[in-house]
C-alpha cells in the first residue's frame, strides 16, 4: 500500500505514521494543497489523501486519473471540496471519514457558545493585563433557552444533549430525521424564528449554500447567537457582519469561515489580513473565531487516520467500500456530520 497525502500538518503524522505499521502502508507526505498543478505529485500512487481545503474540480481530477490515481480518501467528513461527476468519469474512486469524535465537535460548540456568551474570550485577555474590571462582560443564564439545531446527524444530537444538560430546550430541523435526536423537530422558518441560539451542524450542498443570509437573519430574534461548527459557506459573511453591526445579532462563534482556505491552518500573525470580510469578523469583540478546530482532539485524529487507512486496505483487496461516495447517492442532500 502506498498513500501520498496532500497539505499535511504536524498533527496528522504521529497516527498515520503508527498505523502505517500496522496497515503495512509507505506513506508519502506532502506540505502542499491539491490542485491542478500539484497533481503530478501523485505519479505513481494509486492512492491520494487530501483535506478540506484541497481542491478535487475536474481539472484535478483528470490530472490525478493522468498520473494513475485511482482512489481519492479525504480525511474528513465534508466532500464539497470534489467534484463527484468529474471523479466519476476519470474512474476515481472517493471515500471519507464521516465519522470521528461527533462528541470533539458537539463540545467545541458548546465551548464557543459559553465563549460568546459570558465574554471568557474578553475576560482571559484582560486579566492577562491585570485588568480585573468587569464592566461589559455581562452574559445571560443559558437555562430555559431556546437552541435550534440545524442538522441532527450525531454532532448535531450530541449538541442536544449538552444543551438538554443545561436544561434547555432544543428544536431541531433536519431534511431527514434522526431517532435518537432528543429536540422537537420543525420547519427551518419557524426554528429561526424562535430560537435564542442557532448552531449549524448540516454539510454544506447547493440546498445549504448561505442558508443563513440577510433575509433568514431578519426573520430571526433580535438578540440571537449564531454557532458555526460546520461549512462557513453555510452563512452569508457580508450578511452577518451587517447583523453584528446593526446588533441584530448578539455574537457569533464561528470555527469555520467561507474563505477560510487562505488562511486557516498557518500563520499570519506577521501579516496583514487583506481578507476584508475576515478582517472585519475579526474586529467584533461579540466574535469568537477558532480556526477550523472544533475537531481537533486525539480520539479524532486517531479514528481519521485508521479509518482512512482501512478504506486505501480495503480499495486495494477489491473489497466494497464502506465509506465511498459516488454522483448518485451524493444526488440527495447528504446526510449531516
Amino acid at each position: 500500500m502506498k498513500v501520498i497525502i496532500y497539505d499535511t500538518k504536524p498533527y496528522d503524522k504521529p497516527w498515520f505514521d503508527r498505523l502505517s505499521l500496522e496497515y503495512n502502508c509507505e506513506i508519502k507526505y506532502l506540505d502542499y494543497h491539491l490542485n491542478a498543478d500539484t497533481a503530478r505529485f501523485a505519479s505513481g500512487y494509486k492512492a491520494v489523501c487530501i483535506f478540506v481545503n484541497d481542491v478535487a474540480d475536474k481539472q484535478t481530477l483528470e490530472a490525478l486519473k493522468e498520473n494513475g490515481v485511482e482512489l481519492l480518501a479525504l480525511r474528513c467528513a465534508g466532500y464539497n471540496n470534489v467534484d463527484l461527476k468529474s471523479a466519476s468519469d476519470c474512474g476515481i474512486k472517493v471515500v471519507r471519514v464521516p465519522e470521528y469524535s461527533p462528541s470533539a465537535v458537539a463540545e467545541h460548540g458548546m465551548a464557543l457558545l459559553l465563549c460568546v456568551n459570558r465574554k471568557i474570550h474578553r475576560a482571559y485577555s484582560r486579566t492577562r493585563e491585570n485588568n480585573f474590571n468587569i464592566n461589559g462582560l455581562i452574559g445571560f443564564d443559558m437555562r430555559e433557552k431556546t437552541v435550534g439545531i440545524v442538522g441532527t446527524g450525531k454532532i448535531g444530537s450530541f449538541f442536544a444533549e449538552i444543551c438538554l444538560g443545561f436544561k434547555m430546550k432544543v428544536n431541531g430541523y433536519d431534511p431527514s430525521p434522526n431517532d435518537d435526536f432528543a429536540g422537537e423537530y420543525m420547519p427551518l422558518e419557524r426554528l429561526f424564528a424562535e430560537s435564542d441560539i442557532i448552531s449549524l451542524h448540516c454539510p454544506l450542498t447547493t440546498q445549504t449554500r448561505h442558508m443563513v443570509n440577510r433575509e433568514s437573519i431578519s426573520a430571526m430574534k433580535d438578540g440571537v447567537i449564531i454557532i458555526n461548527t460546520s461549512r462557513g459557506g453555510l452563512i452569508e459573511t457580508p450578511a452577518l457582519i451587517s447583523a453584528l453591526k446593526s446588533k441584530k445579532v448578539y455574537g457569533a462563534g464561528l470555527d469555520v469561515y467561507e474563505e477560510e482556505a487562505d488562511y486557516f491552518f498557518s500563520d499570519y500573525s506577521a501579516e496583514i489580513i487583506t481578507d476584508d470580510d475576515l478582517a472585519r469578523l475579526l474586529s467584533f469583540p461579540n466574535v469568537v473565531l477558532t480556526s477550523h478546530q472544533a475537531f481537533f482532539t486525539e480520539e479524532a485524529t486517531r479514528e481519521i487516520a485508521k479509518t482512512t487507512l482501512e478504506s486505501v486496505r480495503t480499495f486495494m483487496n477489491g473489497e466494497t467500500l464502506l465509506n465511498e461516495i459516488c454522483c448518485d447517492n451524493a444526488k440527495a442532500p447528504p446526510k449531516p456530520e
